[in-house]
């Protein structure tokens, strides 16, 4: 026979009928994440991005970042990070290339100081593992200043250098063969 109903009631219907796919679950997760995306104000680009982080806990439970190093940040004052941070710490961590733009007091020096702790693992007795270039002699200072603070206490030594005649002296005569 023919059943007879208003559009609503077929909607109401059709909702009862219909459980949630795998497909329509993705396509809520992401319009969650896009919500995120957008309420803190982050615009990102690329093909199978991973998702933004919302709290620095998560790197731990996420990507086993080192305890010391979440307890360092906590000790310098960070409790939720800033957009930069959610998007660009995940991108670096999951070995992606990243080009990113963000105001001066965004939080970038520990947007990518995080994951190079993170890709180095644990310190190694092997010469140097990691290079940072930075433009300015300032800019060095602060990144040199914030990485010996976010790595107390995990054994990697960090070091600054600014002048070849210095680096020789520090590092031994042998350094710029070994090096």
């Amino acid at each position: 026979g023919i059943k007879w109903m208003s559009s609503l009631e077929a909607k109401i219907e059709d909702a009862k009928d219909k459980k949630p796919t795998a497909e329509k679950l993705e396509r809520l997760r992401r319009e969650k994440i896009n919500r995120f995306r957008h309420q803190h104000r982050i615009s990102i680009q690329g093909t199978d991005l991973p998702d933004p982080i919302a709290t620095f806990e998560q790197l731990q439970e996420e990507y086993k970042v080192h305890p010391k190093i979440l307890e360092n940040i906590r000790a310098a004052g960070f409790h939720v990070p800033t957009a930069i941070q959610m998007q660009a710490i995940p991108v670096m961590l999951h070995g992606r290339e990243l080009l990113a733009s963000a105001p001066t007091g965004s939080g970038k020096t520990l947007a990518f100081c995080i994951p190079l702790l993170t890709h180095l693992k644990q310190p190694r007795n092997k010469g140097f593992r990691a290079l940072i270039i930075s433009p300015t002699r300032e800019l060095a200072s602060q990144t040199h200043r914030e990485l010996v603070k976010l790595a107390e206490g995990t054994g990697f030594r960090i070091h600054m250098i600014h002048k070849a005649a210095e680096a020789a002296k520090k590092f031994g005569p042998k350094s710029s063969k070994k090096f």
